[in-house]
Formats: C-alpha cells, structure tokens, sequence
C-alpha cells in the first residue's frame, strides 16, 4: 500500500470527519486558545519551518520555477510572524458558530431560529503557497471544522513541517491532533482519491491556477466552492482624478505581482488618454513594467520608452504573475464594461472616477466578485475586509462569494423548539 492509495487517504478522511465531531461543540474559549498556541509555536519553531521550506525553495529553482512562483513559495521568519499574528487575529474575531441568523415563533407557539453550523470536513486543494497551509487551518478550526490540507509537491517539506508543529499544538491545547491533517501523496492520485470522498469530505475548495481549478471543479464528486483566478482589471474614467489613478494602477500591478488580486489590465477613457498617459506609463517604466497594448495606445508607450508587445487575445485573458500589464484605451464606459464581461474571470475589477453617475453604473454594470471604485484592486483580501486570514476568494454566486473568512465556512440548521407539538 503507498500514501496515493485510495485506503490510506480515505482513512486520514475518516479521522477527520471524527475530529470534527468534537470541534463542533467546542466553545469559543477552547478554539480561540489552541490557535494562539499554534501562533505561538509556529513562531516558536520557525528555525524548523525555514530549514523545510529551504529544500523546496532550492527544488523549485533547480526546476526553473519563475522568480514570482518562488516568491509565493517562500517562508522566512517575517513571514512566518505574520502569518502567526494573523492567527491571532482571528482568534479575536467573534465566533460565528451559534449565531442566530434568524428567529421567530409561530402562531401556534412554536420557537423557530436558524443558526450558524460548522461545515465538518473541509478540504482545501492548493499550489505553491504554504500560507495557506496555516490560514486554512486557523479558518476551519475558529470556525469549528476539520481541515484536510493538500497542497502541491513543490511545498512538501514546508506543509510537512508546518502541520507537524500545528499538530503538536494541538496536542498540548487537548484538541484532536486531526483537526488538521495532510492529505498524504505528492502526485494527483492522492487528489483524486480525496474528490471522491463524497460523505466523508464536505467542501472541496481549490485555490490556485485555472488548470487546477478546473479540474477540481470538474472532476470532484465532492461538493466545491470554485475560486477564480484573478483577471483583474483597471478602468480610468473620463472623470478621474489623474493622480490618484495613477497610483491606484501603480499599486494594483506593482505592489505584488505574485497575488490573484494584482491588476492584468489597464483599461483608459479615450477622453482622458492625453492626461494620464504618460505620466503613468512613465511610472510603470520605473517600476520595470512592460505594457501588452492595442494600437491606440502604442504611440504613447513608444514616447514614454517603456517596454511594449502588440497584445493578443490571450494577454487580455492573462493572470500573468509578472511585471506585465495588457492595456488599452476605450472610448466609453460602456466599452470598459464590455471588455470586462467578455474577458473577466469574476474576481475584481476597479473604476477610477469622480463622477458618482459613472460609478454606479460600473458597480451596477460589472459582475464580479468585487468591484472597487477608487481604490486598488489589492484591497480584495480577507485580511483587508477584516475577516482575518481568508480561505480564499470565490468566483462563484452560490453559498459564498468574494473573500471567504469565518461565516463562508458555515452552513445553518434549523432549530424548533416545541411544548409536546403535533401537526394536526
């Protein structure tokens, strides 16, 4: 029997469902102890954690993995800090198991109320990023769920490293250790087996490039909540304010190329071209951007110097993970929403505008995830919402859409509380 084998992953499966048995009732002050433990111990144990994510790092470069996909891969003490203090974030956060959404009673005295429940099992399928390791375990454990963890081969040795130190954690809190689990297998077997675990996982969510997630989505017998990539779009209005487009677009694209809520596309009123133009190509230039754009825009990079590619139709569909920036110039706010709709992924899309008529209608018109009016398309992140680390941003319209923190990881149960009721 090897680790790919249906039986080994359905029985971590198995365990997990018992381990969520007990989190279920757990209170708020038992959750919200273990996971200031598991902060305090990452932090703790970070010498460990740098040394594992080391080997996959050095893998990746010896593999040709791009500089940006390193970048995500990475750990070091920073980061591994944040990532612990986000943990303690949302250990403040309210708990949202046992909320009462609703609650009423009827005519003939019966007490209704729908409340928050824990979702059991969820399982979280990944590439690259071993943060999300920690984020996905922190989310489902506040929120009272097991946590399957099965992130890609490349972040191996960090993920085993991080839930070893999670796990112990757990021990000492007087918490199930399977709480949070690694799916065990580093080829696809392993995933396939753990999308067929239908009655024993609950959820499935994918988060990572368009390839992974659409098999997951298409493959899963297991119910899944779709993330998207991000195909983010920025569109200058006719109305802007010039200085703060400018740095809205810089901060989108630039500020971190390696993230799903980076800008792709920079969309340009044609009324506004003269005026922004070059004082923002000459600031993507400095920031060592190159421009894939359409022939009406070509004149102004040619005299801006900044690097430049006749755009395709892929590069309007890109997530390109790099300095590289599909752009164009139209001459409506009519035509930036038809260009959005048609190559959107639905995750975040920003209007840059001083006219309230023009936003309302761009927030009206576009049909994303998030739409951000005067502000970077950065800003779509659970931490940002204030929901503390977030699980990942869904795409899709049913049960959670946008930045998934604690309440996206719940469903309801009705409770009816009766006096010897019958129905006639």
């Amino acid at each position: 029997m090897t680790d790919t084998d249906a039986s080994t992953v359905l029985d971590v499966c198995r365990r997990a469902r018992e381990a969520s048995f007990s989190l279920a009732s757990m209170s708020r002050a038992e959750k919200d102890a273990a996971l200031r433990m598991v902060a305090d111990a990452l932090e703790a144990r970070s010498d460990e954690i740098v040394a594992a994510n080391a080997i996959d790092v050095d893998r990746a470069r010896s593999n040709g993995t791009s500089d940006a996909l390193v970048d995500r891969l990475t750990l070091n003490t920073e980061r591994l800090g944040a990532i612990a203090d986000a943990l303690r974030e949302v250990a403040d956060l309210p708990d949202p198991v046992g909320e009462v959404l609703r609650g009423y009673t009827l005519p003939n005295g019966l007490q209704v109320r729908q409340v928050r429940v824990p979702l059991g099992v969820v399982g979280m399928i990944y590439e690259a990023r071993p943060n999300v390791t920690v984020d996905a375990a922190g989310l489902c454990l506040k929120s009272g769920n097991a946590a399957l963890l099965r992130g890609s081969s490349s972040a191996y040795d960090t993920n085993v490293a991080l839930v070893t130190v999670m796990q112990a954690a757990l021990d000492a809190a007087g918490l199930p250790r399977d709480a949070i689990q690694l799916v065990p297998g580093t080829s696809h077997e392993s995933v396939k087996h753990l999308m067929a675990a239908r009655g024993l996982v609950d959820v499935l969510i994918p988060r990572g490039g368009a390839g992974l997630i659409k098999s997951v989505v298409e493959e899963s017998i297991v119910p899944v909540i779709e993330t998207g990539v991000g195909n983010c779009h920025v569109y200058v209005d006719a109305d802007a304010d010039i200085d703060k487009a400018i740095s809205i677009i810089i901060n989108s694209k630039t500020q971190r190329v390696s993230v799903c809520n980076a800008a792709e596309t920079l969309l340009v009123h044609r009324g506004v071209a003269d005026a922004f133009l070059p004082m923002a190509l000459a600031a993507l230039k400095e920031k060592g951007v190159t421009i894939h754009g359409d022939a009406a825009i070509a004149p102004y990079c040619a005299d801006a110097g900044i690097g430049f590619a006749d755009v395709t139709e892929d590069d309007w569909l890109a997530e390109y993970y790099s300095l590289d920036l599909a752009a164009g110039i139209v001459d409506s706010l009519d035509d930036a929403v038809d260009h959005i709709r048609r190559y959107t992924s639905g995750h975040t899309e920003a209007i840059v505008s001083d006219s309230v008529s023009a936003t309302q209608r761009f927030v009206a018109q576009v049909d994303s995830a998030a739409v951000m009016v005067n502000a970077s398309t950065r800003f779509t992140d659970g931490g940002e919402f204030g929901f503390g680390a977030e699980i990942g941003i869904s795409t899709q319209k049913l049960h959670a859409r946008g930045p998934m923190g604690l309440a996206e990881l719940t469903s309801t149960k009705f409770v009816v509380t009766g006096d010897g009721h019958v129905r006639a």
